[in-house]
């Protein structure tokens, strides 16, 4: 009996030593873990300190950088300017009055050399080239990752029916944008982001924790902030957040226009986090009446006014939505909306498949945006494709209003200037003998501001007035039978004063949107001239309609046609027309070349070419019909 107890003893000894073995080695490890966690603490405060230094640094590199960027800009106009001067001083020392000169002072004392200087001034001599702006180097900064939408396409196959097809991605261009003065600090999803980008510089992917130190960088004149329902932003509409205010805030503070953009859901959704904003738009008409209601019900904060409430509808961007090709021929099939945009693709990767297919047949119901963005992207809509309905439903797109005039109606509603480049006109006409078939042609253009008139048709500037616009200024010149149709040209080039020059021919025929739908092509093509490598030709002696390079529509090529040339003033002056009476369209277009002068081609509408005979023309171009061209030419 004392034995078993002796042992159930020693039994409990042994039990009470191991549970203060493990209690020792439980201390042991709470100890080193409670040291574990006080040197944790200590890394983190550091490491704290070490992201405000970062922080700081940061701020000051990012201001290094931009007063870099700004020497380096102008350093490079520094160098540009002595170009331009150097161009002036050799311009005019080979322009024929000062040749002139100098023959003269030179040979006074001296006949002989006199009249072998005169002869030599007398020759044409070539005209420098202007200089151009070369590209202000920029140092790359390192690679960073933001929050932000991508912008080019990621999905290069399509699957319709169980076929896969490959396709060339529609490269989203990186630029230019329309107001480089204006600089924009913009919270959107995808879509409305590709509308915006292009008219000011645009700033994004900031979030509610990081937005004073990136906006700092580069403080904008306007924050725009859409309802977008993803993204860091997306709980603070939802909740008024305190990132949202401290947002809000820090623009008041630095007279920040705020702007509040309802594109989606309901207006009682986001009337409460609209009301913190100065000025709230939609872009849906319907929602107008809602937004008033509720605005009627809030009650502005102390210190503050109700917001202003207009319309930014969606429109086409075209800078995105235009008719530039994809590589490759379309796929030949009428796709429905739901086979041609499945849910998966990006909005990059939209913009390739409005590209893509024969025609599309939109449901009804499908938004009128949507119905835009195809139309303006040259993609037929309907069952049966139509190039020629394609066309017009193009035009009527662009005529519904762009992105870039939207965005001029907000920027006039909040006070913000809204100053950009515009495509005004001056048109150079050569009169052939027949004036009124030569005014018929021009005085229907829209977009004019000028008319440069080559005619010696008696009483030609009377009747020029007349057939003209009010507003357009009319000047008119009688040609030179010792001058040759280049110099002609030079001269009334001098006296041009739009944005855009076109030469057009009196002996051909030009429909009324010719010039609207030509100088179209400046919004989207990175062209200084513009004109027509296809289109129709009617051959008088055979009643022929042709129609010359159908596959030339937009895209660029060494050269387009002299009677359809629309070009940039400046540029045109600074290649000059060759002093030439045939060909000289054919001069130009080798300068062009030349100079690294780039030519588009637009679409085959709107211009006929008019000729008694051209066997040449007959031979080359594609028949069409037996009869007028203007039923095929004109729509």
């Amino acid at each position: 009996m004392a034995g078993e107890q002796l042992e159930s003893t020693r039994q409990a000894l042994r039990e009470a030593v191991a549970h203060a073995e493990r209690a020792a080695e439980l201390a042991r490890l709470l100890d080193a873990a409670q040291a574990r966690l006080a040197e944790a603490e200590r890394a983190a405060e550091e490491l704290g300190g070490v992201r405000e230094r970062l922080g700081e640094v940061e701020e000051r590199l990012a201001a290094a950088q931009e007063v870099e960027a700004k020497l380096r800009k102008d350093l490079a106009e520094q160098r540009y300017q002595t170009e331009v001067a150097r161009w002036k001083l050799s311009s005019v020392q080979v322009a024929r009055w000062s040749r002139l000169g100098d023959a003269i002072k030179t040979g006074k004392s001296n006949p002989v050399r006199l009249a072998r200087g005169l002869r030599g001034a007398a020759k044409p001599a070539k005209r420098p080239s202007a200089p151009r702006r070369q590209p202000v180097p920029q140092t790359k900064p390192e690679a960073r990752s933001v929050q932000g939408a991508a912008f080019q396409a990621t999905t290069s196959t399509r699957t319709v029916g169980g076929v896969s097809v490959k396709l060339k991605p529609f490269r989203v261009p990186t630029g230019p944008n329309t107001r480089p003065h204006l600089t924009a600090a913009v919270v959107a999803e995808p879509h409305a982001e590709a509308l915006l980008r292009y008219e000011w510089r645009q700033t994004t992917g900031f979030t509610p924790k990081d937005f004073a130190r990136v906006l700092a960088a580069e403080v904008p004149h306007l924050l725009l902030v859409e309802s977008v329902t993803e993204g860091p932003w997306a709980a603070e509409l939802k909740e008024r957040g305190e990132g949202l205010r401290a947002l809000l805030a820090w623009c008041a503070e630095r007279g920040i226009r705020t702007v509040f953009w309802h594109t989606r859901g309901q207006v009682g959704d986001f009337a409460a986090v609209a009301s913190l904003f100065e000025h709230i738009v939609t872009a849906l008409p319907s929602s107008v009446a809602a937004w008033g209601a509720a605005l009627a019900q809030g009650e502005p904060g102390p210190g503050r006014r109700e917001p202003s409430l207009g319309l930014l509808p969606f429109a086409i961007q075209p800078r995105v939505h235009n008719p530039l090709p994809l590589g490759g021929d379309r796929f030949d099939r009428v796709l429905t909306l739901d086979e041609l945009l499945p849910a998966h693709l990006s909005y990059p990767d939209v913009l390739t498949s409005y590209r893509w297919p024969k025609a599309v047949d939109c449901p009804p119901g499908t938004e009128p945006w949507r119905m835009a963005e195809l139309a303006a992207c040259g993609t037929p809509i309907g069952t049966e494709p139509d190039e020629r309905r394609a066309h017009v439903a193009l035009r009527q797109a662009y005529a519904s209003g762009t992105m870039t005039q939207k965005a001029d109606e907000l920027l006039e509603a909040i006070g913000l200037p809204s100053a950009r480049a515009t495509l005004n006109i001056s048109v150079i006409m050569i009169d052939r003998g027949d004036l009124d078939h030569t005014l018929a042609q021009v005085a229907p253009q829209k977009g004019v501001v000028q008319l440069v008139l080559l005619s010696d048709a008696e009483d030609a500037e009377k009747r020029a007035r007349a057939a003209m616009p009010d507003h357009v200024d009319v000047m008119v010149r009688g040609t030179d039978p010792e001058l040759s149709t280049g110099a002609v040209l030079n001269r009334a080039l001098d006296l041009c004063e739009g944005d855009l020059v076109a030469v057009m021919d009196g002996q051909d025929a030009y429909g009324e949107h010719y010039l609207t739908d030509l100088s179209r092509a400046f919004l989207f093509a990175t062209a200084d001239i513009v004109g027509k490598a296809a289109y129709f030709a009617h051959l008088r002696d055979v009643a022929a309609t042709v129609l010359r390079q159908p596959d030339a529509e937009y895209s660029y090529l060494p050269e387009v046609a002299g009677a359809t040339l629309l070009a940039r003033r400046t540029v045109l002056r600074s290649i000059g027309f060759a002093d030439v009476s045939e060909g000289w369209d054919e001069v130009l277009m080798r300068q062009c070349r030349t100079d690294g002068i780039k030519v588009f081609s637009a679409d085959r509408y709107g211009y006929v070419r008019l000729r008694d005979r051209d066997r040449w023309l007959l031979g080359s171009a594609l028949l069409v019909d037996y009869g007028p061209a203007e039923p095929h030419a004109f729509v």
